[in-house]
C-alpha cells in the first residue's frame, strides 16, 4: 500500500484531519512552554539556592577564621598583600623610607621601655590581708636523735596559703536610747533620731543592695542564683524580698542618674548603639504617669501586644557613652522607635556617633543643624571586609586604604586633640579622596547593587560623608566600637535574667547599668562604690559631682583596679609595636 492510501479522499475529512493534527501540535507546544518555564525556574532556584550556599559557606569561613586564626584579618592569600607599590619617584621613595624608620624607632623605643619598666613578678600575698598562724605538729620520731636525745627548736619556715571565706553575713543591732522624766511623766518620751533606712525598719543595710545591684548587673547573675547565694551564707530570703532592695536602690539613685545623663549631654560628642532585651507584656499594667514622655508610647506599644495576646514583646536597651567625660548612661524603651533617642538627646548640641538608623538621621534633622551624625568607620571596614570573597580584588584595594586610616589613628591616639585633627586634615583626608574617587570608578561600576561586595559600596557612598566628619574633630573616634563593646554587659546580663518584668523594672535596669558600668569603666571596686552612693544619698548628699566615678574615683585611690589600668596599657604597648612593625615590613 502507498503511503498516501492512509490519507482520505474526501475533502472534508482531509480538513478534519489536518485540524486535529493542528491541534496537537499546539497542545504539544504548549507542553514544551511549560516545561521550559519549568526549567528556568528550576534554574534560577538552583542559582539562587548555589548564592544562598556560597555566602553560607562564606559565613562559616569567616567564623571559623574569627574562632580559630589570630586576630589579624587577613585580606588575600597573597604573601605581598600588605607590599604598597609607591613607584620610581624620588619624593614618593624617600617618604616611604622615613615612614620605614619612623616605624623602627618606634619598634624599638617601645621595646626598651617596656623592657625598663618590667618588674619581676612578685609571689608574695598581698600585705594588707590578714593572717593568722597555724603550727604543725612534729611527729614523735623526729623529736628525738638516735645518737644525741632530744632535739631542740631552732625557728620555723613559713609558708603562706590563700584561703576563701564564702560571703559572711552579720546583724547590725542599733540601740536607739529612750529618755523620760522621772518626776513628771506627762512630759512623754524622746528617742534619739533614728538612722535613713533604705527600707521600711531599716531592715536592710546598704551594702546588701550594693552586692544585690552589683550581682545582677556587674557580674549578671540573676536573682534566684543569688537566692541561693546568700542562702549559702546562712540566709534565705525570697526572690520578692531580693527585688524590692533592689526597687528601692533604683528608687534612691534616680535623682543621681537624672545628673549623669545631663552630663552626658553637656559633652560635644555622645556615641551611642543599642540592643534588644524581652519585655513581658503578658499581665503588664497599662502605664499612666504622665511626667514620663515614654510611657504614652510605651501604653500604646503594650496595649497592641496584650490585644494581641502576646506574651512579650522586643524592647530595647540603648547605650550613650560620653567621649570627654568617662561616663555611660542606659536608657531602655519599649521599641526601637526614635522617639527613644529623640528624647534622650533632646537639648543636645554637638556630634552623635552612631549606625546607620534613620531613626538617628530622623533625630539630626529635627535638631535644626544643632546635631551632626557621625558614622562609624569600622561598620563601613567591616561590610567590605565580609564582601571580600565576592570581588576579592576591589575588597582588597579598600581595605588597604581602610589599614592607611587606622596607621594614622594608631600614631594619633598620644597626641592633644589640636595634634590629632591637624595630622588627619594632613594625611587622612587625602585617603577619604582616594576612596571616594574610586567608590565612583570605572573598576567598580560593574559591580551589581544587590551583590554583597554591591551592598558594601552602596553604603560607603551613602554615609561619605558621615564616615568623614572626624576628620574635622580631634576628640571624635573613628569608630563606634568601644560603645559596642558596652552592648555585650546588656547580652551577658540577657543570657542569664533572661527578660524584663515590667517598663518600671526596664527603666530601673537602665539606672543600675549605668551606675554599675560607668563604675567598671573608671575601674573601679564597683561594690565599694556603689555602697558608698547608695549610703551617700542615703544621708541626703546633694553634691552629685563628687559622687560621679571620676570624682569619686579621685578621692578614692584605694579602690582603683589598678591591675585592668595595667593590662590595658600592655595590651595598646603590644598592639602599637605589631603594627609598627607591619608598617615598617609593608615600606621596605
Amino acid at each position: 500500500m502507498s503511503s498516501t492510501a492512509a490519507y482520505p479522499d474526501d475533502v472534508g475529512a482531509c480538513q478534519r484531519l489536518l485540524r486535529e493534527r493542528d491541534e496537537v501540535i499546539v497542545e504539544c507546544r504548549i507542553a514544551i512552554a511549560a516545561h521550559v518555564a519549568l526549567v528556568d525556574q528550576q534554574s534560577r532556584q538552583l542559582e539562587e539556592q548555589k548564592a544562598a550556599l556560597a555566602k553560607v559557606t562564606a559565613e562559616r569561613d569567616l567564623a571559623l577564621q574569627r574562632a580559630f586564626r589570630k586576630k589579624i584579618e587577613r585580606y588575600l592569600n597573597d604573601p605581598k598583600q600588605f607590599v604598597i607599590d609607591f613607584g620610581d619617584s624620588p619624593d614618593i621613595v624617600d617618604a616611604a623610607e622615613g615612614i620605614a624608620d619612623a616605624a623602627e624607632e618606634q619598634i624599638g623605643s617601645y621595646t626598651r621601655r617596656k623592657k625598663k619598666d618590667r618588674k619581676p613578678r612578685n609571689e608574695q600575698l598581698p600585705a594588707h590581708l590578714p593572717r593568722y598562724e597555724v603550727t604543725l605538729e612534729v611527729p614523735e620520731a623526729q623529736k628525738f636523735c638516735p645518737d644525741h636525745g632530744e632535739r631542740d627548736l631552732i625557728g620555723y619556715d613559713r609558708l603562706e596559703t590563700l584561703e576563701i571565706i564564702p560571703i559572711s553575713l552579720r546583724v547590725r543591732v542599733t540601740l536607739v536610747p529612750k529618755l523620760a522624766c522621772p518626776k513628771s511623766p506627762h512630759c512623754g518620751v524622746v528617742e534619739a533620731p533614728r538612722p535613713a533606712g533604705l527600707v521600711e525598719g531599716n531592715k536592710f543595710d546598704t551594702s546588701v543592695a550594693a552586692e544585690i545591684a552589683v550581682a545582677k548587673y556587674g557580674y549578671h547573675q540573676p536573682i534566684y542564683r543569688q537566692q541561693d547565694l546568700f542562702a549559702s551564707c546562712g540566709w534565705t530570703p525570697s526572690r520578692s524580698t531580693l527585688l524590692n532592695i533592689q526597687q528601692a536602690a533604683a528608687n534612691l539613685i534616680r535623682p543621681f542618674i537624672e545628673h549623669l545623663r545631663e552630663v552626658v549631654r553637656a559633652g560635644p560628642i555622645i556615641a551611642t548603639d543599642d540592643t534588644t532585651v524581652t519585655l513581658v507584656v503578658q499581665e503588664s499594667p497599662l502605664l499612666s504617669a504622665p511626667d514620663n514622655p515614654k510611657n504614652v508610647r510605651a501604653r500604646e506599644v503594650i496595649a497592641e501586644a496584650q490585644a494581641e495576646h502576646r506574651g512579650s514583646i522586643t524592647a530595647r536597651m540603648w547605650a550613650y557613652r560620653s567621649i570627654t567625660q568617662p561616663i555611660n548612661v542606659f536608657d531602655f524603651t519599649v521599641s526601637r522607635h526614635r522617639d527613644g533617642p529623640e528624647l534622650f538627646l533632646g537639648g543636645f548640641t554637638g556630634s552623635l556617633m552612631a549606625d546607620c538608623y534613620s531613626g538617628y538621621e530622623a533625630v539630626r534633622t529635627r535638631s535644626d543643624g544643632k546635631i551632626t551624625r557621625a558614622a562609624c568607620v569600622a561598620h563601613a571596614r567591616r561590610k567590605v571586609f565580609e564582601a571580600r570573597s565576592n570581588y576579592p580584588v576591589h575588597a582588597a584595594v579598600l581595605l588597604a586604604m581602610f589599614q592607611e586610616l587606622y596607621d594614622i589613628e594608631d600614631r594619633a591616639k598620644a597626641m592633644t586633640a589640636d595634634e590629632r585633627r591637624a595630622l588627619r586634615q594632613a594625611e587622612a583626608r587625602p585617603i577619604w579622596e582616594r576612596i571616594g574617587g574610586y567608590l565612583v570608578s570605572d573598576a567598580v561600576s560593574g559591580v551589581m547593587p544587590k551583590e554583597s561586595f554591591g551592598k558594601a559600596v552602596t553604603y560607603l557612598r551613602n554615609q561619605f560623608e558621615h564616615l568623614r566628619v572626624y576628620l574635622a574633630d580631634g576628640l571624635m573616634p573613628i569608630d563606634n566600637n568601644e560603645t559596642e563593646q558596652l552592648m555585650k554587659q546588656v547580652a551577658l546580663g540577657r543570657k542569664n535574667w533572661l527578660f524584663i518584668g515590667s517598663v518600671d523594672a526596664g527603666y530601673r535596669a537602665a539606672d543600675l547599668m549605668t551606675l554599675v558600668s560607668s563604675a567598671i569603666r573608671n575601674d573601679l571596686d564597683v561594690f565599694a562604690y556603689v555602697k558608698d552612693v547608695l549610703d551617700k544619698l542615703l544621708a541626703g548628699e546633694t553634691a552629685y559631682e563628687a559622687l560621679r566615678p571620676d570624682g569619686w574615683k579621685q578621692s578614692h585611690p584605694e579602690s582603683i583596679r589598678t591591675y585592668r589600668v595595667e593590662e590595658r596599657l600592655a595590651r595598646a604597648d603590644a598592639k602599637i609595636v605589631k603594627r609598627a612593625k607591619r608598617r615598617a615590613a609593608a615600606s621596605h
